[in-house]
């Protein structure tokens, strides 16, 4: 007997048309130009998943560096001081405390120096 797929690929190009609805110009109308978008945009949403958190621990790092020079001393000694006085915040929630609490902080610098 004989398959008909019209059904199931009516399906397939209406989920890559759906996928590819924030795109521009033919990418919304053509199936095969949506395709390569789509696809194209995973890999990237791929990439950068990763590449995100290399971003952020660098923001991180450049606003503990800003608010250590406040303070009279730079990054890379205060987090050496930070490990010689067993004081284990991550970078994430230092920058925090630097943009949003500044004064814990300079307590943090404090008794870390």
């Amino acid at each position: 007997m004989r398959v008909k797929r019209g059904v199931s690929g009516h399906a397939k190009h209406k989920k890559i048309l759906k996928a590819a609805k924030g795109m521009q110009h033919s990418r919304t109308r053509s199936f095969r130009l949506a395709k390569q978008g789509v696809i194209r945009a995973l890999q990237y949403a791929y990439r950068d998943r990763r590449n995100k958190k290399r971003d952020l621990r660098s923001l991180w790092i450049t606003r503990i560096n800003a608010a250590a020079r406040q303070e009279g001393t730079t990054y890379g000694r205060l987090m050496a001081a930070l490990k010689a006085n067993n004081i284990e915040l991550d970078r994430k929630v230092l920058a925090e405390l630097a943009v949003n609490e500044p004064t814990a902080f300079v307590a943090i610098v404090k008794t870390a120096l």
